[in-house]
């Protein structure tokens, strides 16, 4: 178990080094020895080692200080062990400051050392088997990039299985952030249409005729500006997967379109005339209730019904809270990793907050505000204050209480207004506000016909 974890201890005096290095080994442990900083850095850079006995005073330009901070720079969860026979408080505060995990003071004491070695590597032991047990819940309860244990998520991954191999076109309902293309993507990855093209679409970010441009593709000359054939989405994705978001704000026109192409397998190109035909699975997704779209004359219901072949409906992550536990852990071993910061845990009370919050941007508000966290995090554990611009979201709530009477597209319109004027028409900013990306932002503005008096 001990030969397991490997020690490295730094001293230019060689009696002291290899003293200790005996005393370590004796205790059953792998120990190595160096006799300068800069020794011990290209050792430390070939072998990950567990735990650093440096001497602070050596020669050769670089002391133990500057030797530690070199080490952690390349392991960041590395514990250092400072060695000194010129103990005074400013060396400890400089040393503890810096990152050392203890400080002694020569002569060493064998038990003394046997003590603090032992209980690290406890501690090394239980953080490895936290991981291992981590990566075996996240591996269990995983489907491709989507993590869930919560029950309804487990009903629809495991309908998402079952229909991966399937033609059938696929719509997937849910709000804003709650991780429609990641189903889709899964979906498509767990096929047999996996090693084939994934094209992704959003329906909301483009004007009609740049939308079927982009869909169909368009000839030499049919536009201004068409100074070469360019090949739609539906053609890259031939044999794959299409991935239609925000498909309930096309126009009538592009419906219609559609339509042809879900029945026929076949389109024109803008200003084409020679059928192009292909072999294309379609899954669509949307946040607006398509039925209800129908009945409102908004949307074709021939359309709707050839797109509706099998539903899926996400849940709100406020409907799903025993998945943000697995979530954050997840976003923030990925993310802590991606910004180059040693943050390792979400405190108990953290995540009491994380729980309570009720998440209105849904599972991608969540990743942005675990990710903001880590940021501005000064310490390896998440607490309360980090996640404190959540605490600030809640109290300006109010009471909570939702007016009688008003629908959920009214308080969503009232919502965008009121973030578009604390951020005093900061897109970017209301965006981030409200968990959504810009081009949603956008769609939701023209669609509640929100005045448009901000800056960009």
């Amino acid at each position: 178990m001990k030969t397991r974890w490997e020690i490295l201890t730094v001293d230019d005096e060689e009696v002291m080094c290899e003293s200790l290095a005996a005393w370590l080994r004796e205790d059953g442990y792998a120990v190595d020895t160096a006799s300068s900083g800069r020794e011990a850095i290209e050792k430390a850079a070939a072998k990950d080692y567990a735990i650093y006995f440096i001497d602070l005073k050596m020669p050769g330009g670089m002391d133990g200080i500057e030797t530690m901070m070199e080490i952690r720079r390349m392991h960041a969860d590395a514990s250092i062990i400072i060695i000194t026979a010129y103990a005074t408080v400013d060396t400890a505060i400089t040393a503890m400051k810096e990152g050392a995990q203890e400080y002694i003071v020569k002569p060493c004491n064998p038990e003394e050392i046997s003590l603090l070695v032992e209980r690290i590597i406890k501690v090394k032991n239980l953080q490895r088997e936290n991981t291992i047990l981590r990566k075996k819940l996240s591996r269990q309860y995983r489907y491709g990039d989507i993590i869930s244990k919560n029950a309804r998520m487990r009903e629809i991954l495991d309908l998402a299985r079952e229909v991966a191999s399937l033609r059938s076109t696929v719509l997937i309902r849910g709000e804003s952030g709650t991780g429609k293309e990641l189903i889709a993507r899964a979906i498509h990855n767990s096929g047999e249409r996996a090693a084939k093209p994934f094209v992704a679409v959003s329906c909301a970010a483009l004007a009609e005729t740049l939308l079927e441009s982009e869909l169909f593709g368009h000839e030499k000359g049919s536009f201004t500006g068409a100074v070469s054939q360019k090949k739609g989405k539906f053609e890259l994705a031939d044999c794959g997967t299409i991935f239609l978001d925000e498909i309930g704000d096309i126009s009538p026109k592009l419906q219609a379109d559609l339509l042809r192409v879900l029945q026929e397998r076949c389109f024109y190109r803008v200003g084409g005339s020679e059928e192009v035909r292909v072999d294309v699975r379609v899954i669509a997704a949307t946040n607006r209730d398509l039925q209800q779209a129908v009945e409102d004359r908004e949307f074709r219901d021939d359309l709707y019904y050839r797109l509706n072949v099998i539903e899926i409906r996400l849940p709100p992550l406020r409907e799903r809270r025993d998945d943000i536990p697995l979530l954050a852990s997840d976003f923030l071993e990925r993310l802590s990793h991606e910004l180059g910061k040693a943050v390792a845990e979400i405190s108990a009370g953290a995540l009491k907050l994380l729980m309570d919050y009720d998440w209105p941007g849904n599972v991608r508000e969540l990743e942005n505000a675990v990710e903001r966290a880590i940021v501005t995090a000064k310490a390896r554990v998440l607490t309360e204050d980090d996640f404190g611009f959540l605490s600030r979201k809640m109290e300006s709530g109010g009471n909570g209480r939702v007016p009688v009477n008003v629908t959920l597209q009214e308080l969503e319109r009232q919502a965008i207004a009121a973030a578009i004027q604390r951020t005093s028409g900061n897109i970017k900013e209301a965006a981030a506000a409200l968990g959504i990306d810009r081009s949603t932002l956008y769609e939701k503005i023209k669609r509640y016909d929100i005045p448009r008096m901000w800056r960009n």
